[in-house]
């Protein structure tokens, strides 16, 4: 007999069948058990009779998230008070189980307890692996699963191939932005930040367009719902554009797939749990800086500087575009120099500002990309003006030296979208084993 899953054993309808599943609940009455199991799938009824003494005395002793295996006959629910007519519900008559692994009696943490589950935030970090299994938390993982996948479609079908970056660097990869030095046999490492500068060599190297999705590491001491130290980042590079407006096309088409790829699988488990996904449509409104400035301005809405948007502003903006537009997302442009690192390249009408923009979805910033500077001289100068040692860059500076194509990319937090895209209050709760400043277990 092959094993099935709840939800094709509800569709099957009848017939004997076996399943695995967590212990969801049990009840008990006279000359019966009553057991709620849980998989991945779904939950089903199962149903233990006094008069099948092995099966029942078995689940006498069961606890609350022990793992089972069961097979028995499966059988309509009587129906309930105001069930749609045809719409049928099941339980199993269990003849047989077996009790893969008995749960200890007191769990550390609730699992399937409605409770505050804000209140006990660390608690449920600390055990992951039992929080993990609330439906609504696996839905952060099928949502994640689909969004790469959507992404994964749209890169094969435009020609991108993968790069595999390291994480060892032997330079920082990014001004601005504390590093975390590692001890690298007899000399000093650093975590990398981001791929940036790999995959600006993969266009040095000819291969025109590519992706890398992998870990990056950020050393700041940021005690936010939206920082953490280690998060996976999803890149993208692409070769002989003209304008930022390429790179911006490019992105839109990744996420219109990302979404389209979350609402063909996961739409009626969104709707489960009050929520809706909704497939952005193209072009997202754009916006630069000095225009955001203006409008949050006249919304009464003053940030911390001139160069940059606080978080406070990246909201302000967002809720304005949405009323204005519908949209969720929107790009802004022309970030001045002096708040982007030394290989963005700048405006040949405005050398002051960047081609460069952040995409923001929900109010909260998921990308930063820019057109970068391929010209050996020019981007020698402008990492003087950085501050750059030279000789810390000189294998990236190297990439530039024999050949280079015009090119541009973006660097993505698809965590940040998975967070706004399912209501989450935490950045953490998007990430499956996360890490912060404090946190570096389990």
């Amino acid at each position: 007999m092959n094993n099935m899953s709840i939800k094709s054993v509800k569709k099957q309808g009848q017939g004997t069948v076996e399943i695995f599943g967590f212990v969801n609940n049990k009840r008990l009455l006279k000359g019966m058990i009553f057991v709620d199991l849980r998989d991945l799938s779904g939950i089903l009824q199962l149903v233990f009779f006094e008069a099948n003494k092995d099966s029942y005395e078995k689940a006498l002793t069961l606890n609350l998230e022990s793992y089972i295996k069961v097979s028995g006959d499966l059988q309509a629910k009587p129906a309930k008070k105001g069930q749609p007519e045809g719409e049928k519900d099941f339980e199993l008559a269990v003849k047989e189980m077996e009790i893969i692994s008995l749960a200890g009696e007191q769990l550390p943490i609730p699992v399937m307890m409605k409770t505050d589950i804000e209140a006990n935030f660390d608690s449920r970090l600390d055990w992951r692996f039992l929080d993990l299994r609330r439906p609504e938390n696996q839905l952060i993982f099928k949502t994640w699963t689909e969004l790469e996948k959507g992404f994964r479609k749209y890169f094969s079908e435009a020609g991108y191939m993968q790069i595999y970056t390291p994480t060892f660097m032997s330079t920082a990869s990014e001004t601005g932005a504390d590093v975390f030095e590692v001890k690298y046999f007899d000399r000093q490492a650093y975590l990398a930040q981001s791929p940036q500068f790999y995959k600006q060599m993969a266009m040095a190297a000819g291969l025109e367009r590519v992706f890398s999705f992998g870990s990056v590491y950020r050393a700041e001491k940021s005690f936010t719902n939206r920082h953490v130290t280690e998060f996976t980042g999803w890149d993208f590079e692409i070769s002989n554009i003209d304008s930022l407006e390429e790179i911006m096309a490019e992105e839109e088409k990744a996420l219109i797939s990302g979404f389209t790829a979350i609402k063909e699988k996961l739409a009626e488990e969104f709707k489960n749990n009050n929520l809706e996904i909704e497939v952005p449509s193209a072009p997202f409104p754009r916006l630069t800086l000095a225009e955001a400035k203006e409008k949050l301005i006249k919304a009464g809405i003053r940030g911390l500087t001139a160069d940059d948007l606080d978080s406070e502003e990246e909201k302000g903006i967002a809720g304005i575009i949405k009323g204005e537009t519908g949209h969720d997302f929107v790009f802004i442009t022309d970030y001045p120099i002096g708040a982007r690192p030394f290989y963005h390249m700048r405006r040949e009408d405005q050398p002051e500002l960047t081609k460069s923009f952040d995409l923001l979805y929900r109010g909260l910033e998921i990308t930063t990309g820019a057109v970068r500077e391929h010209r050996i001289e020019v981007l020698t100068k402008q990492a003087i003006e950085k501050g750059m040692n030279l000789d810390d860059l000189e294998d990236y500076l190297n990439f530039f030296r024999y050949g280079c194509p015009a090119h541009g990319g973006v660097g993505i937090g698809p965590a940040r979208i998975i967070m706004k895209l399912l209501g989450l209050s935490n950045i953490k709760e998007a990430i499956y084993l996360p890490r912060d400043v404090k946190r570096l277990r389990p």
